[in-house]
């Protein structure tokens, strides 16, 4: 039964996301990559997190960057892979260990994703294994704001368009218990608005963050499953 809840929901997300990017003029892929740009280099290596279609990926891609990409949808794996990206694995991102070995990383990314799911614990410490100590994380989360909702749903009446689709909006001191234990540590936020539909009547306040993988820290997969190549 859950399972299935949760294609129908990754279903419905493929399906809204990349129209409504292009339609409300989502730019927090630019946001991200504005906030690592001067921490990286060409020849590294970053995994995108909920890759989606590529939009955020291709930055880093014509930065020089060897990206790699995790998706639970085949549907968008496939969108990226019509892109050139090759790299590609199938993976739910609340599903631990990811299918990536401890410390294989330079980077890791994940944009406009994490504000459709509760609980972030597995992301946050899959990143910190992933990540080569002195490497970065970006990633952006609906923000709360001051007597505002934790939970938002859009849909049809929010947007005109597609499935209804539940937001989540997460606390600094939600992220701050997220990222304690794992290694990485806060650098730079950077808050801004983002239009929730194409008739650009309401805004989400989204907050971009970027977190550094402390030097000298090595974290292993749980439970192992092959996930550090033996």
């Amino acid at each position: 039964m859950l399972v299935g809840l949760v294609e129908k929901q990754t279903q419905a997300i493929s399906q809204v996301c990349p129209v409504e990017a292009h339609e409300t003029g989502w730019y927090g892929p630019q946001v991200a990559f504005g906030l690592i740009y001067e921490f990286i280099r060409p020849g590294q290596s970053i995994l995108d997190i909920g890759i989606g279609t590529g939009r955020g990926a291709a930055l880093f891609s014509k930065a020089g960057l060897t990206v790699h990409g995790m998706d639970y949808s085949r549907e968008v794996l496939d969108a990226c892979a019509r892109q050139g990206f090759s790299d590609l694995k199938r993976h739910d991102l609340r599903a631990v260990p990811y299918p990536y070995a401890s410390a294989c990383m330079d980077h890791v990314m994940c944009i406009g994703v994490l504000n459709f799911y509760r609980d972030l614990t597995p992301v946050f410490a899959e990143a910190g294994r992933i990540l080569r100590p002195g490497g970065f994380f970006v990633f952006g989360v609906a923000d709360t704001v001051e007597n505002g909702a934790v939970e938002i749903i859009a849909g049809p009446d929010r947007s005109g368009s597609g499935p209804a689709v539940t937001l989540y909006c997460h606390s600094p001191e939600q992220i701050r218990a997220w990222i304690g234990g794992t290694g990485l540590v806060l650098c730079r936020t950077l808050s801004f608005s983002a239009l929730m539909c194409r008739r650009k009547t309401t805004r989400l306040q989204i907050k971009a963050c970027l977190v550094q993988k402390a030097a000298g820290t090595h974290q292993r997969a749980p439970g192992r499953h092959g996930a550090d190549g033996g």
